[in-house]
């Protein structure tokens, strides 16, 4: 199929207005794969993207299962002999939404306000999907290479069941080129080729003090209980600064793009008075640096709480390695300082919950000039390139099973989407400028000698 670059840039808009009905349906669909959640919603959500993906008129759509996982969504449209296969990925999963009531609108029924559509999933990550099905019909589903889809369903939980799902169905995921659209924009009319992804691992903490609870009255003062304790344990996890203080964690030293702090402290709605942790430029400090965050503290049932020394407390703490660092040096660092920092000789156990490989990507190469030049015609300008804070653990996994693969890591979010919080939303213009992005990329990618 010949298309000029003004045609493929009018039929990728028109293909995403075409396809925007599907995609508010799928917004709506509430496909939470975290523990607790109905998995039926994320099984609809598979079934309606494989529609869109039938509909599209690829071939060989099918839903890939594997024993207790959410299912993944495959699809293929071939391209001509000899021409180079392109992977398309997204995440068709989203976050909880949280209390409704922070909403401005409810999180699962979209709603467009000032050029934002709003909604949980709008950017992260069915905005993905959208991008996909928009450039695969802007090609009328005979694109110039052969093009393979994959729309996870796990992402969002780590991708738990990764190693079995690679271990049968990898060889369908082999490609010349990977483009991940589930990172993110520079802003407003300025793509971003993502160039590292930081890593993650979360870990279950738990300290304890005490054979059995005893009366805090009889007790306290003398016997240590195991929550203060732990309290004053995770607060050794960082510097009066707020940077880290696990000895052993790796940093990633280059010349990161400049941040803007004011711009950032609004993206991230930082309190006026509040500080911003650590020192040096924001860009190290987001996307080269590590990062602790607690994620809970376990205190038992209220129904539970009284006047008594717990013997027992647990916390979920989650780390964000430096690109170059690994998951298993970090367990290490991290179980090392825990265990060397206990507060008054309590016994602390670790043990890894989820974990991620950080991943830096050398963006030379013809398939990163196909990109290059692609943004130039859709927005005038060149991409940023900047690191993720973020992680994606599939990323590391392909490129240490397909090295030779050009990894293309882009996105519809911008720093206003609000991703995992209330309010997520995704700009339908910069969506509409990703579509017709991606499929001027299918267009050089397959003039490429």
């Amino acid at each position: 199929m010949e298309l000029t670059a003004a045609g493929v840039r009018a039929a990728a808009r028109s293909a995403f207005d075409d396809f925007r009905p599907e995609f508010e349906a799928l917004i709506r669909t509430a496909s939470v794969s975290a523990a607790g959640f109905d998995p039926k919603h994320v099984r609809s959500s598979a079934e309606q993207t494989a529609a869109a993906l039938t509909r599209a008129d690829l071939v060989d759509v099918d839903l890939l299962e594997v024993r207790g996982a959410h299912p993944a969504v495959f699809g293929r449209a071939p391209g001509p002999a000899g021409s180079r296969t392109v992977l398309l990925y997204a995440h068709h999963d989203v976050q909880p939404a949280g209390a409704e009531e922070v909403w401005d609108s409810p999180p699962f029924e979209p709603a467009e306000r000032s050029g934002r559509l709003y909604g949980r999933g709008t950017a992260d990550n069915k905005s993905g999907i959208a991008t996909h099905l928009a450039a695969l019909r802007a090609w009328e589903g005979r694109p110039p290479v052969g093009v393979a889809v994959l729309i996870e369903g796990e992402e969002e939980i780590g991708s738990p069941h990764l190693a079995e799902f690679l271990t049968r169905y990898g060889e369908l995921l082999r490609a010349d080129v990977i483009v991940f659209a589930d990172c993110s924009s520079w802003g407003s009319g300025q793509p971003a080729l993502t160039c590292s992804l930081r890593g993650i691992l979360d870990c279950s903490v738990e300290v304890r003090t005490l054979d059995h609870a005893v009366h805090s009255g009889k007790y306290g003062g003398l016997a240590p209980d195991a929550l203060t304790t732990l309290c004053r344990l995770l607060a050794t996890l960082h510097h009066r600064d707020g940077t880290v203080a696990v000895r052993g964690l790796r940093s990633c030293r280059r010349r990161w793009p400049k941040l803007d702090e004011s711009a950032t402290r609004h993206a991230a709605g930082v309190r006026p008075g509040v500080q911003l942790l650590g020192g040096g430029p924001l860009g190290r400090r987001l996307w080269g640096e590590p990062a602790i965050c607690v994620l809970r503290i376990d205190t038992g049932p209220e129904a539970e709480f009284a006047h008594k020394l717990v013997p027992a407390a647990r916390a979920e703490i989650s780390l964000r390695l430096a690109p170059g660092d690994e998951t298993e040096h970090a367990f290490r660092a991290i179980e090392d300082h825990l265990h060397r920092h206990a507060p008054w000789g309590a016994e602390v156990t670790v043990a890894v919950t989820r974990a991620g490989q950080p991943f830096r990507v050398s963006t030379s190469g013809p398939a990163y000039e196909a990109f290059r030049r692609a943004c130039v015609e859709t927005w005038g300008r060149p991409p940023v390139e900047p690191g993720s804070g973020g992680s994606l653990p599939l990323v590391a996994e392909l490129a240490r099973q397909y090295p030779d693969a050009a990894l293309l890591l882009t996105g519809a979010e911008d720093p206003d989407s609000k991703a995992h919080a209330e309010n997520e939303s995704v700009h339908l213009d910069e969506l509409r400028n990703c579509c017709v992005n991606e499929a001027l990329l299918l267009g050089h990618l397959g003039s490429m000698a």
